[in-house]
Protein backbone atom coordinates (compact mmCIF):
# COMPACT_ATOMS: atom_id res chain seq x y z
CA UNK A 1 0.00 0.00 0.00
CA UNK A 2 1.17 3.25 -0.32
CA UNK A 3 -0.20 6.77 1.67
CA UNK A 4 -2.51 7.84 -0.74
CA UNK A 5 -4.34 4.76 -1.14
CA UNK A 6 -4.38 4.45 2.55
CA UNK A 7 -5.45 8.31 2.94
CA UNK A 8 -8.27 7.21 0.75
CA UNK A 9 -9.34 4.22 2.48
CA UNK A 10 -9.32 5.59 5.81
CA UNK A 11 -11.24 8.38 4.85
CA UNK A 12 -14.00 5.89 3.61
CA UNK A 13 -13.54 3.81 6.77
CA UNK A 14 -14.42 6.89 8.68
CA UNK A 15 -17.23 8.29 6.63
CA UNK A 16 -19.03 4.27 5.81
CA UNK A 17 -18.00 2.28 8.31
CA UNK A 18 -18.45 -0.12 5.37
CA UNK A 19 -18.47 -3.77 5.66
CA UNK A 20 -16.34 -4.34 2.72
CA UNK A 21 -13.51 -1.77 1.28
CA UNK A 22 -11.90 -2.69 -1.34
CA UNK A 23 -9.66 0.26 -3.39
CA UNK A 24 -7.20 -0.64 -6.32
CA UNK A 25 -4.82 1.53 -7.38
CA UNK A 26 -4.99 1.36 -11.20
CA UNK A 27 -2.95 4.69 -11.88
CA UNK A 28 -0.04 2.49 -13.55
CA UNK A 29 -2.24 1.45 -16.64
CA UNK A 30 -2.84 5.34 -17.06
CA UNK A 31 0.81 6.26 -17.55
CA UNK A 32 1.02 9.36 -20.13
CA UNK A 33 -2.23 10.25 -19.49
CA UNK A 34 -3.03 14.04 -18.81
CA UNK A 35 -4.34 13.07 -15.10
CA UNK A 36 -1.37 11.30 -14.28
CA UNK A 37 0.54 14.18 -15.52
CA UNK A 38 -1.06 16.14 -12.61
CA UNK A 39 -0.39 14.01 -9.80
CA UNK A 40 -3.76 12.57 -9.56
CA UNK A 41 -4.04 8.79 -9.31
CA UNK A 42 -6.95 6.67 -10.54
CA UNK A 43 -8.40 3.93 -8.56
CA UNK A 44 -10.99 1.67 -8.76
CA UNK A 45 -13.24 1.11 -5.12
CA UNK A 46 -16.09 -1.52 -4.14
CA UNK A 47 -18.00 -0.39 -1.05
CA UNK A 48 -20.74 -1.71 0.84
CA UNK A 49 -22.01 -0.17 3.34
CA UNK A 50 -25.27 1.03 5.03
CA UNK A 51 -25.46 3.92 4.73
CA UNK A 52 -26.19 3.01 0.61
CA UNK A 53 -29.67 1.40 1.71
CA UNK A 54 -32.35 3.44 -0.44
CA UNK A 55 -30.08 5.32 -2.41
CA UNK A 56 -29.89 5.27 -5.80
CA UNK A 57 -26.45 5.13 -7.76
CA UNK A 58 -26.05 8.61 -8.55
CA UNK A 59 -26.54 9.53 -5.21
CA UNK A 60 -24.17 6.48 -3.85
CA UNK A 61 -21.84 8.38 -6.37
CA UNK A 62 -22.13 11.81 -4.55
CA UNK A 63 -21.62 10.46 -0.92
CA UNK A 64 -18.61 8.78 -2.04
CA UNK A 65 -17.49 12.27 -3.94
CA UNK A 66 -18.65 14.07 -1.21
CA UNK A 67 -16.64 12.20 1.60
CA UNK A 68 -13.15 12.46 -0.72
CA UNK A 69 -13.57 15.68 -1.78
CA UNK A 70 -10.13 16.94 -0.27
CA UNK A 71 -8.42 14.91 -2.06
CA UNK A 72 -10.10 14.98 -5.51
CA UNK A 73 -8.77 16.85 -8.43
CA UNK A 74 -5.31 16.83 -6.41
CA UNK A 75 -4.63 12.78 -5.07
CA UNK A 76 -7.51 11.35 -6.73
CA UNK A 77 -8.07 11.92 -11.35
CA UNK A 78 -10.40 9.38 -11.39
CA UNK A 79 -12.47 6.66 -9.80
CA UNK A 80 -14.63 3.99 -10.62
CA UNK A 81 -17.06 3.12 -8.16
CA UNK A 82 -19.17 0.27 -7.04
CA UNK A 83 -20.96 1.28 -4.07
CA UNK A 84 -23.25 -1.31 -2.54
CA UNK A 85 -25.95 -2.35 0.21
CA UNK A 86 -25.62 -4.81 2.36
CA UNK A 87 -28.80 -6.31 1.12
CA UNK A 88 -27.76 -6.56 -2.77
CA UNK A 89 -24.54 -8.86 -1.66
CA UNK A 90 -25.37 -12.55 -2.15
Amino acid sequence: MNARVDAIRNQLIATFDPTECQLTDDSAHHAGHAGAASGGGHYMLRIVSRHFEGQSRLNRHRLVYDSLQDLMHSEIHALAITALAPSEIQ
